[in-house]
């Protein structure tokens, strides 16, 4: 085991970093608007307190970023990254056919990182999420600073979505 690199801290995107309230709308209509939602990440503003919270930890640590959005949002999800002055790290997303809940597939990245390297913290909004990874061991902020939104919340539990 290689342990002699820094930390991992890991960061979710959706309600951590990036706010995601403007674009609910697509989630709260039947059918949910996957393709608008998505199209509309790259407006997403992004949340002071997550961005302060990983320029801190970037002090420290390798940060890596951890999604439920899908592969498909990759170019985007960079640039804006990118635009908010975010560190640059390794960027986890959802395969895109995958639609497994968050918490089986963050979980299952999150145990493939810490074979290898320590992880200082994952931070993220989605509470099963951080459940799912206190239980297995990780130390885990919950970033509890955006709007929570139910269709979000149930699209991550049942659809597997983001």
């Amino acid at each position: 085991m290689t342990r002699n690199r820094s930390p991992l801290a890991v960061f979710d995107l959706d309600n951590t970093l990036a706010g995601t309230a403007h674009r609910q709308r697509f989630l709260e209509r039947r059918p949910r608007d996957w393709a608008s939602f998505f199209a509309a990440a790259p407006h997403d503003p992004p949340l002071a307190e997550g961005v302060a919270l990983c320029l801190e930890a970037a002090e420290e640590c390798e940060i890596v970023y951890l999604t439920g959005r899908p592969e498909r949002c990759r170019r985007d999800t960079v640039a804006w990254l990118a635009a908010q002055g975010l560190p640059e790290g390794a960027l986890h997303m959802r395969r895109d056919r995958d639609f497994r809940p968050a918490r089986h597939t963050k979980l299952e990245i999150l145990r493939r990182l810490g074979r290898d390297r320590d992880i200082r913290m994952l931070v993220d909004d989605d509470e099963l999420v951080c459940d799912a990874a206190e239980e297995a061991g990780f130390t885990v902020v919950r970033a509890r600073w955006a709007t929570a939104s139910e269709a979000l919340k149930d699209a991550q539990e049942k659809e597997g979505r983001t």
